[in-house]
């Protein structure tokens, strides 16, 4: 597991899920707020991906050119942007046109139902 992580299990849910996965989530809302498109929060997951792996080894002795541990850290950091992206895109739509959009689930939004009579 630890080959696989580049790190150990510990300091993978606390640095890569806690600390970065609240980065992303702070960074996929920013995102959203400004319209930016998904290759910009994956552009933005790999910044944060590369931050990850130097503070793994800088703080927690994990491997720094673990190839492994930077695709599997990047993927779950870019997968909590993505998602908070998404939801922060679906909220802002329904909240800035609200008689074209309501809510259809947390990620996705659907076009009003005209009011009949």
């Amino acid at each position: 597991m630890e080959a696989l992580l580049g790190s150990s299990l510990p300091v993978f849910v606390f640095l890569t899920v806690l600390v970065f996965g609240g980065c992303g989530v702070l960074t996929g809302q920013t995102l959203a707020e400004g319209w930016k498109p998904v290759s910009s929060v994956i552009a933005y997951s790999l910044l944060l991906g590369v931050g990850d792996r130097f503070l793994a080894w800088g703080l927690f002795g994990g491997q720094l050119l673990s190839l492994w541990g930077f695709i599997v850290h990047t993927a779950v950091i870019a997968l909590i942007t993505l998602t908070a992206h998404r939801v922060a895109i679906a909220r802002r739509m329904v909240n800035q046109y609200p008689w074209l959009y309501e809510r259809a689930g947390p990620f996705a939004w659907k076009e009003r139902s005209p009011a009949c009579g």
